[in-house]
């Protein structure tokens, strides 16, 4: 038996009105519905992410960090900031490879949940 690809993922939220907000107007993720009780849906390229209050005390805590991938890191990053995202840290290289740099930038939602966008991008000349 083989693993496929991530089909979902939970995300706790405990305001779910507002993470929908977060996730729907400031990240501009797709909503794709709402569903009793207190659950909301977003598509996420090829992934769905499911934002829904705790269940249990023992799930009421900031999850994984997801990391998302982006074309161009600046300019995401200066997108998002316009729509009230606040960074941790600003998208800055963090390994070198070659030619090339990955570069990784953090943010919280609007209920404390850590995520990142990411790329690989040439490496700069240094002078």
């Amino acid at each position: 038996m083989m693993l496929g690809s991530i089909g979902q993922i939970a995300i706790r939220a405990k305001d779910l009105p507002r993470a929908v907000r977060f996730y729907r107007d400031a990240l501009g993720l797709k909503l794709l519905f709402e569903a009793p009780p207190g659950l909301a849906f977003f598509q996420a390229g090829d992934v769905r992410l499911m934002l829904s209050k705790p269940e249990n005390p023992e799930f009421d805590h900031p999850g994984s960090i997801l990391y998302f991938n982006t074309d161009d890191i600046l300019a995401t990053h200066q997108a998002l900031t316009a729509r009230g995202v606040v960074f941790r840290q600003a998208p800055h290289p963090v390994h070198r490879d070659g030619d090339r740099a990955l570069w990784i930038g953090d943010f919280t939602d609007s209920e404390d949940n850590t995520f990142a966008i990411m790329q690989w991008r040439p490496n700069e000349t240094q002078t």
